[in-house]
C-alpha cells in the first residue's frame, strides 16, 4: 500500500457524499487538501477514480473496485473500535494469576469468587507451580501477578502482604502412639518417624530443610510429595508426619483428626502476598485486582 491511511479516508468520505465540498466540511480539511489528496491517489493507483459531474462527482469504473475494498476495510475499522469502547465500557480483560496448587486452593479461591462476581468480563488464566516457578513467570512477563511466599530477595518485584502463615507437623495419634509404645521420646519423634515433605523444588521445603539441619534433626526415612494436599491425605491415613501449613488442616487439629507435634523451637512464620513487577503501564486489569484485593475484608 503506497498511500496512507489518511489518503483512503478522503478518498471514502468524497465517494459516500459525491462532493467535496461536503467532504471538507465533514473532514474539517479545505477543498484544494482533497482534490490534492485525491490526484495523488489516481497517480499512485496509475487511473482516474472520480469523474466530475454537474452535480459532484462520480466514481470510475476503477474507483467503484477501490471504494468495493476500501470501504470494507473502514467498515472493519469501525466495527474494531465499537467493540473496544465496549469492551472499555464493560471492563472487558484478560488476568494471568500464578500460584502454587496449595495456595490456590486455600487462600486464593475466596479472592476470586468475589473478584469474578463483581467483574465478569475479566477472563481469568491460572498458572499453578511452585514460588520459585512463578517468580520466574513473573520476570519473564509470562504472568500478570503472583500468590507467592514471600522469598528472601524480590529484585524488581512488588510485594504486598496478606497475611503470615505457620508450617507445623503433623500427624495421627495412632501414629504418635505408636512411636512412644517403641520407646521414642517427645522429643525425638521427627528423626525416628516418617517425614513427609514437599518436594525440593519447592520453596516451602528449602525453608524447612533450613530449620531442620539448623536444629539438628535428621528424619530416619522421609517422602517427598508433589504437593501439600496429598501431604494432608497421608498424614490423615497414618503414613507418617507431615509438613503443613497450619491453617490449610485447622480443621483436622480441632477435630482431633490430626494432632500438632510439640516443637522446641517452633519454625519462623513466613508472610504470603501478591507480587507483580510494578510498572506506569499495569493493565487496567491488573489495576481492577490491585484495588479489589487491597479492599478485600480479611
Amino acid at each position: 500500500m503506497n498511500q496512507n491511511l489518511s489518503s483512503y479516508r478522503i478518498f471514502y468520505t468524497v465517494a459516500n457524499t459525491g462532493n467535496i465540498s461536503k467532504a471538507a466540511k465533514e473532514l474539517y480539511i479545505s477543498q484544494p487538501a482533497i482534490s490534492k489528496s485525491i490526484q495523488k491517489l489516481e497517480e499512485s493507483v496509475g487511473c482516474r477514480l472520480f469523474l466530475r459531474s454537474s452535480r459532484g462527482v462520480v466514481l470510475t469504473d476503477e474507483g467503484r473496485l477501490l471504494y468495493e475494498h476500501v470501504s470494507r476495510a473502514f467498515q472493519t475499522l469501525t466495527l474494531g473500535e465499537e467493540k473496544l469502547k465496549r469492551s472499555i465500557e464493560l471492563g472487558v480483560g484478560h488476568l494471568k494469576i500464578g500460584v502454587s496448587a496449595a495456595l490456590c486452593k486455600y487462600m486464593l479461591l475466596p479472592y476470586l469468587k468475589e473478584f469474578i462476581r463483581r467483574n465478569p468480563h475479566i477472563s481469568i488464566s491460572i498458572a499453578c507451580q511452585s514460588t520459585n516457578d512463578t517468580l520466574k513467570l513473573l520476570e519473564d512477563n509470562q504472568i500478570d501477578i503472583g500468590l507467592i511466599g514471600k522469598p528472601q530477595n524480590l529484585k524488581n518485584i512488588h510485594f504486598d502482604f496478606l497475611e503470615e502463615i505457620e508450617d507445623v507437623f503433623v500427624s495421627t495419634k495412632d501414629y504418635i502412639r505408636n512411636l512412644r509404645a517403641r520407646g521414642v521420646q517427645k522429643d525425638q519423634l521427627l528423626s525416628n518417624s516418617t517425614l513427609m515433605l514437599l518436594d525440593k523444588n519447592n520453596m516451602t521445603r528449602q525453608y524447612i530443610d533450613d530449620y531442620l539441619q539448623e536444629n539438628q534433626i535428621q528424619a530416619r526415612e522421609s517422602i517427598d510429595i508433589s504437593n501439600m494436599d496429598l501431604l494432608i491425605d497421608f498424614a490423615r491415613i497414618g503414613l507418617g508426619i507431615a509438613c503443613v501449613i497450619k491453617s490449610f488442616v485447622a480443621e483436622d487439629l480441632s477435630l482431633g483428626a490430626l494432632v500438632e507435634i510439640p516443637l522446641g523451637i517452633p519454625i519462623h512464620k513466613r508472610e504470603v502476598g501478591f507480587a507483580y513487577k510494578p510498572s506506569p503501564k499495569l493493565s487496567k486489569s491488573l489495576n481492577e485486582f490491585i484495588r479489589f484485593y487491597q479492599n478485600f475484608p480479611g
